[in-house]
């Protein structure tokens, strides 16, 4: 597993209730975050159910948008806030990061370990906005998220993690294909999906 594994889609690390507090405090300034040169999320116009959903690069025109995206409040201790990953990829060279476009509107966010010497490439950090979740968006994601790894030098397969936990991404990840390995990664179920 590569070392950004230890910081999968949920938050389980000895400090946990140290980061599950900091990930809350970062996740409620995003709630509210509307500054000079900032502006929230723009709820019109909506995507349509049968939007085209795209992976883009954040740039400097949407890096605010999809910082500005977050779950529902229960499920914010399954995943970072974007901006802590956006924080996180800025050290870690392994880091590949998309957002998650619907009709041209920033509905999430994903996140990928690529370990292309290992041959090694994990979904490290994955959300749709609570907004738009229900649509298929996430699932769209996913599937061109697997197409792109299908590129990448020597992958057989992409792994992930979730935290067992009622109202958890099992479900969904399991809906796609991935299937857990058996390994348990400090209290997170590992899942492959065969490529």
């Amino acid at each position: 597993m590569p070392d950004p594994a230890e910081d999968g889609p949920g938050e389980h690390d000895a400090d946990g209730a140290a980061r599950k507090g900091a990930t809350d405090a970062i996740a409620a300034w995003a709630d509210g975050r509307i500054a000079a040169g900032e502006a929230a999320v723009p709820r019109e116009p909506r995507p349509a159910p049968d939007a085209t959903v795209e992976l883009r690069e954040v740039t400097g025109e949407t890096v605010r948008a999809v910082c500005l995206l977050h779950v529902a409040p229960d499920q914010r201790h399954f995943v970072a806030p974007n901006a802590v990953s956006f924080a996180e990829a800025l050290f870690e060279p392994k880091a590949w990061y998309r957002a998650v476009v619907a009709d041209d509107v920033p509905v999430g966010f994903l996140m990928l370990s690529i370990d292309e010497a290992a041959a090694e490439y994990y979904l490290w950090r994955f959300m749709v906005d609570q907004r738009y979740q229900g649509r298929g968006y996430g699932r769209a994601a996913i599937l061109q998220l697997i197409e792109h790894v299908r590129t990448l030098p020597g992958a057989t397969e992409l792994l992930v993690s979730w935290v067992p936990e009622a109202g958890g991404p099992e479900p969904f990840y399991r809906g796609l294909g991935f299937e857990p390995t058996g390994e348990v990664d400090e209290g997170e179920v590992v899942a492959r999906f065969s490529l």
